[in-house]
């Protein structure tokens, strides 16, 4: 266990000082939730008497949802990092080391969940000026909801690019599968305003369940149920993409 801390430190260190070269990407990943949160949240204002449409104001219950939506699409796409990694032979070299494999893809994801982190920060804040006004203690258990998503989301971005090694395809593969997640997890509105046919398809979407759960949290209802199945659900879900990032980079070769 000490050796595999230590390993996915080092390795985590080592992408960080790659990624801290180019942080514009921190912001660029901002720029759409950022543009959903000045153009689309105040329409939902005059949708917050609606029957139906959760309690807590418009942007106590769109803000989480964007939280969700970085989770997806901003770890979703981390796997083209490591294609270009597998073509200048950085991941061949690695493999031959002493590191095991799942200390290698610690210490990548690492870095794709501490970007995550600084992103949803800059997000609550340009959301607490607008109006958004969380419980203290459900935002920091949705953070850590929030990682566990992220992981899920990255795994899996790694496990498709070190399969399909090519940028193309995999942006092809991650728009296919990202796009409905976030249609039918409630983001934009409430899964409680969807018809009875789309609410029973997105009971098989995870991140329903997710953003369900980071309503609640952020109204700060931790005993709610849909809090509960979120976190058992993306535990799951978790490892097993882990896993099979693992896997993949063991047989990954360009």
């Amino acid at each position: 266990m000490a050796k595999l801390i230590r390993d996915s430190w080092l390795l985590f260190v080592s992408t960080l000082r790659v990624t801290l070269r180019n942080p514009a990407w921190v912001f660029i990943g901002l720029f759409q939730p950022i543009c959903y949160m000045l153009l689309f949240a105040p329409l939902l204002k005059d949708l917050a008497g609606v029957p139906g449409f959760p309690r807590g104001g418009a942007y106590n219950v769109f803000t989480p949802g964007l939280m969700m939506m970085m989770a997806i699409f901003g770890t979703g796409f981390a796997g083209f990092g490591v294609i270009a990694r597998l073509r200048e032979g950085v991941i061949e070299r690695l493999r031959v080391t002493p590191v095991s494999r799942l200390a290698m893809m610690i210490g990548i994801i690492g870095v794709d969940l501490l970007n995550l982190l600084v992103q949803t920060g800059l997000l609550v804040g340009v959301g607490l000026l607008l109006g958004f006004r969380p419980a203290v203690g459900g935002l920091l258990l949705l953070l850590v909801l929030l990682v566990i998503g992220g992981l899920t989301m990255a795994s899996c971005s790694y496990a498709v690019a070190l399969v399909l090694k090519n940028e193309s395809a995999l942006a092809a593969a991650v728009n296919l599968f990202a796009l409905p997640l976030l249609l039918l997890s409630g983001i934009m509105l409430p899964l409680s305003l969807a018809p009875d046919i789309l609410q029973k398809i997105a009971t098989a979407n995870p991140f329903a369940y997710a953003v369900d759960a980071a309503r609640a949290l952020i109204g700060g209802h931790l005993q709610d149920v849909a809090v509960a199945q979120a976190f058992a659900i993306f535990a799951v879900l978790g490892a097993l993409a882990l896993f099979w990032a693992t896997r993949s980079i063991r047989k990954a070769a360009m």
